[in-house]
């Protein structure tokens, strides 16, 4: 490979996933860049003996992973790279993926992020991390958006700003739409990327994870909404109809007339149409999962009504 690479991890207390992950960028890139957001694991040290560059956050900010990624691009922009690899510390690189990831940059010119496929390292582990494994598989070809592992060209990235800080939950998908709105492309490729541990073993952790998707998508909707690409407009409506709207109906109509309470039933119903495509376990954990939205979305805008800005909703 002649083109130059630089690696972005941010982490706090992944301990030994950290470990393998600075491990599998090990001759992948020119400069590994750790931000490190007040870890008490020994995560800082485990960094240095791997060799890369380490910037401690100040924590007595408000911390976001959007934050952490800005810190690592900062201290790349000195030096700067043609690519750069953005990953989390609770993952690692799969052998290949930058020579796969480089190609289809050479296929496509008008590529600013390649991302490919993250795979969840243990889904027999819960129900939680085969689901994550699952929505992970996200069509191959041009995308609106990725997640947080993706090569992306580093002058693209810090000519639209680079990320946004104060987003706890949304920032990739913020920073791809700036990206296609520059004129760039988002590309899905055909090719192992990472391998995540989620470690989402209880169902209080997929519920905060799902608190956090409402919130992203109702902040997402605030911020770009209103333009041509009606950014997760549909994805807010349908937790607000679903997870509240919904229930309130139900419990009007049955109060109204015992009768009502049969609009009760759209939501085993919902619950079938979707296992049908994936499985029950899928088709009712969805379902659930949008009043945990619902949740995310209304306090997003009890926060803004009272000008506050939520912090971080962690579910690890």
């Amino acid at each position: 490979m002649t083109a130059i690479i630089d690696a972005v991890v941010i982490g706090r207390n992944e301990g030994q996933r950290l470990v393998a992950c600075l491990a599998s960028l090990q001759g992948q890139v020119r400069r590994l860049v750790y931000v490190d957001s007040g870890s008490t694991d020994g995560s800082v040290s485990a960094a240095t003996a791997a060799g890369a560059q380490v910037v401690a956050l100040d924590m007595a900010q408000p911390f976001t992973a959007a934050r952490a990624r800005n810190a690592g691009l900062a201290a790349l922009a000195g030096a700067p790279p043609e690519f750069v690899q953005l990953i989390d510390g609770d993952c690692t690189l799969e052998p290949g993926w930058m020579t796969a990831a480089l190609r289809a940059f050479d296929h496509h010119p008008s590529a600013v992020v390649v991302c490919g496929r993250r795979r969840e390292r243990f889904p027999q582990a819960s129900v939680y991390n085969a689901m994550a494994d699952q929505e992970w598989d996200t069509p191959v070809g041009q995308a609106m958006a990725c997640g947080g592992d993706a090569l992306m060209r580093f002058a693209a990235v810090m000519a639209v700003g680079g990320f946004r800080d104060d987003l706890i939950a949304g920032e990739e998908p913020d920073l791809c739409l700036r990206l296609r709105r520059a004129g760039g492309t988002i590309r899905r490729i055909d090719a192992a990327m990472t391998l995540h541990d989620a470690a989402l073993l209880r169902f209080g952790q997929w519920w905060r994870r799902m608190v956090r998707s409402g919130h992203a998508f109702a902040e997402g909707a605030q911020l770009h909404g209103a333009g041509s690409e009606r950014h997760w407009v549909a994805e807010h409506r349908r937790a607000l109809l679903w997870g509240a709207a919904g229930p309130l109906a139900v419990i009007a109509a049955g109060v109204v007339h015992p009768a009502g309470w049969a609009l009760a039933l759209a939501y085993p119903a919902q619950v079938v149409r979707l296992a049908r495509r994936s499985g029950w376990s899928w088709g009712l954990l969805i379902v659930v999962g949008r009043f945990a939205e619902a949740q995310g979305a209304l306090g997003f805008h009890l926060n803004r009504l009272r000008g506050r800005r939520r912090g971080l909703i962690e579910y690890k």
